[in-house]
């Protein structure tokens, strides 16, 4: 198995290191399609242009080529967190406080293990989550085994790129 920590270890640095901030780390694919995700976003704008995407995975490609933490093959992939965003960070529950999510828990909480409604913030290490028929909820960020962001109006329109210039062009190199 994959040890994800010693990943982050060495690969958040080198994220930084480019001005960004790591998003997720992640093994899929199990044994017939091992992917090595790699999920980083700009701070200031919480998006990933496709130039960064390349400068990362290049980067990253040299640091796992020389320390080799992985002993089987893989495929790295370098990518922004997409609009419909896993919320991975505590962080991440304020900053995107007002638009809907779903949020898979460990455990469940008044007989259910997955809910969706609003974010409404944090106290403290506890989401704060209104879900409808049930009001708002506090939730242990560490009961959380996996959220996201919902793609919603509200949400596209919140995240709307930086730039769409050359969008409309396909380049083709002979």
């Amino acid at each position: 198995m994959t040890d994800i920590a010693a990943l982050t270890a060495l690969i958040e640095p080198e994220v930084k290191a480019l001005g960004l901030a790591l998003v997720r780390i992640g093994m899929f694919g199990g044994k017939s399609d091992p992917t090595l995700q790699v999920m980083a976003e700009r701070p200031e704008t919480r998006q990933l242009v496709l130039d960064d995407c390349a400068e990362l995975s290049r980067r990253l490609s040299d640091v796992l080529d020389e320390a080799d933490p992985i002993e089987f093959p893989y495929r790295l992939e370098v990518s922004s967190p997409g609009i419909d965003r896993p919320l991975t960070r505590l962080s991440d529950y304020q900053d995107w406080a007002g638009f809907e999510a779903r949020i898979k828990l460990e455990e469940a909480i008044n007989g259910r293990k997955q809910l969706e409604g609003h974010l409404l913030g944090l106290d403290g290490e506890t989401i704060r989550f209104d879900v409808a028929k049930l009001g708002e909820m506090e939730i242990p960020f560490s009961a959380i085994s996996s959220a996201k962001l919902l793609l919603t109006d509200a949400l596209i329109k919140a995240t709307a790129p930086i730039s769409a210039d050359g969008a409309d062009k396909i380049a083709v190199e002979g």
